[in-house]
């Protein structure tokens, strides 16, 4: 797939890619890319491997800048990252990419910008953006959902929120890695080591790390309020374990007295007077019943009940 950057991105054959005198956007296979990388006269002497990525990073070379994307599935963070390289010089870039992703990037670009004065610059500007188009909206609906956890603990009704809580954990991190990449990334393209950009549009790089650092420091303030809502969860729990000691406590404490009333007329020793009155099994009774009743008294103005 070829594009020539125009007032809005414009698909071309490969040749027109190499004669227009425009800046293009090219998305090949590693196989198209091997057959026709000497047509694009970077100077790349390294193999740009689709399968090796690991990361987002950008890297300066003598007559060209190169690099990967590695971008995390935001509808499942389990599934494998979207991962695809590239290569750029002044006259225009080209995408590595095996998946699609990148070839599916570009074509919401096209369908929704067009420019006043294209430029290679404002193209990366959009595409990055399209990167991280639905983040925003990604950030409120942890936050949301946070919040909706946290009352549910406070309610008593969260019986599964501790492991919610640590897989938005989970992603956050995932994220603010993600976002420290595409920082170091932008400011990579920011330097313009090369001279590639023209200065008065190396601010749209600016411009996307100022952006990138906010929704860090989002996925950043998320992340503590995901510990906040952990150690809510363990201080609920460790209430509700202090309220059965509670209970057990004075349920203990309650029946201390009468097992030492059944210890005592349970010895037979023969001498023993109550045993013989007719009153002393109502009696005993009565004092169990009254030390019951006492103590539950006691404990309720203690407020310990």
């Amino acid at each position: 797939m070829y594009y020539l950057i125009k007032n809005q991105l414009e698909e071309c054959t490969a040749e027109e890619c190499h004669t227009s005198g425009v800046p293009y956007v090219a998305v090949l296979t590693p196989e198209e890319w091997q057959a026709e990388r000497a047509r694009f006269d970077m100077g790349i002497d390294l193999d740009l491997k689709v399968k090796n990525i690991l990361n987002t990073k950008a890297e300066v070379n003598y007559d060209s800048l190169t690099g990967n994307f590695s971008i995390p599935n935001r509808r499942d963070f389990s599934k494998e990252e979207w991962k695809f390289a590239f290569a750029m010089d002044e006259k225009g870039i080209v995408f590595i990419d095996q998946g699609g992703y990148a070839a599916h990037l570009i074509r919401r670009v096209g369908r929704s910008k067009k420019w006043h004065i294209p430029s290679l610059e404002r193209f990366l500007y959009d595409f990055l953006e399209q990167i991280i188009y639905r983040d925003l909206s990604i950030m409120e609906a942890y936050e949301r959902e946070l919040d909706q956890i946290e009352t549910d603990i406070m309610e008593g009704e969260a019986e599964e929120a501790l492991m919610r809580v640590n897989t938005i954990r989970g992603e956050l991190r995932d994220l603010r890695i993600h976002y420290d990449q595409l920082i170091d990334l932008s400011q990579e393209l920011e330097e313009n080591e090369n001279g590639f950009f023209r200065q008065e549009n190396v601010r749209y790089f600016r411009l996307f790390t100022n952006r990138m650092t906010r929704l860090y420091d989002s996925a950043t303030s998320l992340q503590s309020y995901t510990m906040q809502v952990r150690d809510l969860y363990q201080a609920q729990l460790d209430i509700k374990q202090n309220r059965i000691m509670t209970v057990l406590t004075v349920v203990t404490t309650i029946f201390m007295p009468l097992t030492l009333i059944a210890g005592w007329y349970g010895m037979n020793f023969r001498y023993m007077p109550e045993l013989e009155s007719k009153w002393g099994y109502p009696i005993v009774i009565g004092v169990s019943l009254a030390i019951a009743i006492i103590s539950l008294i006691f404990f309720r103005k203690k407020k310990w009940l």
